[in-house]
């Protein structure tokens, strides 16, 4: 049987990014061509688990860590629900698997001295350095993923309300207040940017310095060289960005569920899962909290 039905399930029905979607049917080839090698059998709906645990034994044994294992056999579990739920089989072979133990993994944040640093590093003012800064400032300043960064559109940026507009994960969509020291960054890059664009005019707010689309590699790579000349982290990544935004807010009082929010994270404790803030509330708290806004 084929799983090309649940690949359309997740792109359609969930929303799911492309980058999730394509980790899926990584995960779904690899385990199928294992299944096909070792079994001979072409079909995975069938498998058994004792069939599974021999793949996650497999998984063990070529190096690969606990958590990626998980990540792989959580694919799986997905597929087998489909399955279920399409009444396509009777029993999900994953029904009563337990998760591989794995260690915490801690999250340093980088400290406001480390992010001060780095910002004023980024003195020049032509059009590289002026983008790598608001990559800094917005990665900072509004928790925004790495995707939605690389993904905001020029029409997404308001300035006159001072806010973001951000499809997050299943294309959910929220606003983001802007810092006035963004906004001012915003306005500096706008106007550097024209050039940059030309006449196609580009529709992605952010670019690269011959006017394309931003991508993965690059928003990683720029902050990993930036923060690796003021932090002797081992992780230096756009995500750890993020995770100081939540930690410095929350240092500062913020209010978890409002940060939360501003996150974009749909779970916020196992007894609530949305919050209801309104974008007034969010803005208030996200104002008031932020430590580079007190410098305004």
């Amino acid at each position: 049987m084929s799983y090309s039905h649940f690949i359309d399930y997740l792109q359609l029905e969930k929303n799911y990014s492309a980058h999730t979607v394509t980790a899926y049917k990584k995960d779904l080839k690899s385990f199928s061509e294992f299944v096909l090698a070792e079994y001979e059998e072409e079909d995975i709906s069938g498998v058994s688990y004792q069939e599974i645990r021999s793949w996650i034994v497999q998984l063990v044994d070529s190096g690969i860590s606990n958590r990626s294992i998980n990540r792989k056999i959580s694919s799986l579990k997905a597929y087998y629900r489909f399955l279920l739920k399409t009444k396509q089989i009777e029993f999900s072979p994953l029904a009563k698997h337990r998760a591989l133990k794995t260690g915490g993994k801690v999250q340093v944040p980088f400290s406001e001295i480390e992010v001060e640093n780095v910002l004023d590093a980024v003195g020049a003012d032509d059009f590289s350095s002026i983008r790598d800064k608001l990559i800094v400032e917005l990665l900072y300043s509004t928790g925004i993923r790495r995707n939605e960064l690389i993904e905001l559109k020029l029409e997404d940026v308001d300035l006159r309300s001072r806010m973001l507009k951000v499809f997050g994960k299943r294309n959910k969509e929220r606003y983001l207040p802007l810092l006035p020291s963004v906004l001012v960054t915003i306005e500096t890059y706008l106007e550097k940017r024209i050039a940059v664009a030309g006449a196609a005019g580009v529709s992605y707010f952010l670019l690269t310095d011959s006017g394309k689309k931003l991508y993965e590699s690059f928003v990683y790579r720029l902050i990993n060289n930036y923060f690796s000349k003021v932090s002797g982290k081992l992780k230096r990544s756009p995500h750890i960005l993020r995770h100081s935004f939540a930690t410095h807010l929350l240092n500062q009082g913020a209010n978890l569920n409002a940060v939360k929010e501003l996150l974009g994270h749909s779970s916020l404790a196992s007894t609530q899962i949305y919050t209801h803030n309104n974008i007034a509330e969010l803005s208030k708290v996200h104002q008031l909290a932020h430590p580079r806004n007190k410098k305004d």
